[in-house]
């Protein structure tokens, strides 16, 4: 089985929400809720995928020194094994604007379970809801 390596990071304002992106209609798990992210490159550290894929997706700026390593989820999907770790992050440069199309919200860790979530991402809400 193929082991997939994503990394995702949770934006925590200062209001204590954390930010939650909608996975695209032509993407798989469409119209899933995500924390921002994505598939590391060949030779990228997990830091550089975050800070490439949040100015991609969001158009903010991000330095490795702010994102500090929370957990990690590990899950068996249908066709592949999914390793991600979740960074989290509370400064950045810019404002939020997603720039392909997806819907985004600021979301209390503890409504986190409101919104449907891929099963990977799950478990990361508890360790969200101790954090803030």
């Amino acid at each position: 089985m193929t082991v997939l390596l994503v990394v995702a990071c949770a934006l925590i304002d200062p209001d204590g929400r954390v930010l939650i992106a909608q996975r695209p209609e032509d993407k798989a798990m469409a119209g899933l809720w995500e924390f921002p992210g994505g598939k590391m490159e060949p030779d990228e550290t997990p830091e550089a995928t975050i800070i490439r894929e949040l100015a991609e997706e969001l158009s903010i700026d991000v330095t490795e020194a702010c994102l500090a390593p929370l957990t990690f989820a590990s899950h068996t999907y249908e066709a592949f094994h999914l390793l991600m770790p979740l960074y989290v992050c509370r400064k950045w440069e810019g404002t939020v604007s997603a720039r392909e199309g997806q819907a985004v919200k600021w979301v209390r860790p503890v409504r986190l379970r409101d919104y449907a979530m891929p099963a990977a991402d799950l478990p990361l809400i508890s360790h969200l809801i101790d954090l803030v």
